[in-house]
């Protein structure tokens, strides 16, 4: 994944005019609320979802639609923000689902669980999801906020992916030059995110850490202040939420990760394992960090 330097945006970008258009589409494309017989827009994400995995999942489903659909991203990530946000305001209490008997007991075994997980059918929250995005959509239809409309940077982002003699691609990547307006940050700084995963025994870990690292960087307070601090709170958190997936559903499968968070002016780069991020200024290469590898000393 390579990026460019953001390019001059006029107050009123172009994604500003193009926006009621898209919401008309929308509307038009789906007249209506979904009824619980109807089929999903999107593909559920699994069976069951923790409670502190909703927001990351709601929102790459909601992103991953709308872009799919040629949203502006600016759109597209501030829908996705006000659909999440409400729905995580109610009850989420009637899409609870109980674990199976043999889960139960394997949480009374686990002396590092502290608190019970809370399960979440996944199916009905996504479709009830769509439905609070549906009623969003309608509400910007006769007056489109603000954040929603306003100009970005615009970035050079180009994306090239092999997957050798894999089955199957077990990479994921993450480009987000939307990232304020995905967790409505309202502050002056301009961030954008860009991340590679690269999976190792399947793709369970690499989609996780895609879907939940930049989201857990957005729920530190410290931020704006120390983004340094709430990148590594981000890997460590989702890498305590993969486990207890993983030791739930029985997953076996593992990434490495590096991700780049600019921030107004200056390059934050946070990984583990070798993947790796290099800066090329003016034809020649940067080194920016020492990747992770088993021949290294400090890392035997």
């Amino acid at each position: 994944m390579s990026s460019g330097a953001p390019q001059k945006s006029s107050p009123m970008a172009s994604g500003a005019e193009e926006t009621p258009g898209f919401l008309d589409t929308l509307l038009q494309d789906f007249p209506a609320l979904l009824n619980p017989e109807d089929p999903l827009p999107w593909k559920a994400p699994g069976t069951v979802l923790s409670q502190e995995e909703v927001e990351g999942e709601l929102a790459e489903l909601a992103m991953g639609f709308l872009g799919s659909r040629k949203a502006p991203p600016p759109l597209a990530a501030a829908l996705a923000h006000e659909a999440v946000s409400q729905l995580l305001q109610t009850d989420l209490s009637e899409f609870r689902k109980l674990p199976r008997e043999e889960e139960e007991e394997e949480e009374d075994d686990d002396e590092e669980e502290k608190a019970p997980v809370t399960l979440l059918d996944a199916q009905s929250l996504a479709q009830s999801f769509f439905n609070r995005l549906w009623e969003v959509a309608g509400q910007w239809q006769k007056q489109v906020p603000l954040a929603a409309r306003a100009s970005q940077r615009q970035w050079l982002v180009s994306i090239h992916a092999i997957r050798n003699t894999r089955r199957k691609m077990e990479d994921r990547h993450v480009s987000l030059p939307s990232f304020n307006q995905l967790f409505g940050l309202s502050d002056p700084v301009n961030r954008a995110y860009f991340a590679v995963f690269d999976g190792h025994g399947g793709v369970d870990a690499a989609r996780y850490a895609a879907v939940h690292v930049h989201t857990n960087a957005a729920r530190q307070p410290e931020l704006p202040t120390d983004p340094e601090g709430a990148l590594r709170e981000a890997f460590r958190r989702t890498d305590q939420m993969f486990l207890r997936k993983a030791k739930r559903e029985r997953l076996q499968s593992g990434t490495t990760g590096v991700c780049a968070l600019i921030a107004g002016a200056t390059l934050h780069v946070a990984w583990l394992g070798d993947s790796q991020v290099i800066l090329v200024q003016q034809g020649q290469v940067v080194k920016l960090m020492e990747p992770h590898r088993p021949e290294r000393q400090d890392e035997k």
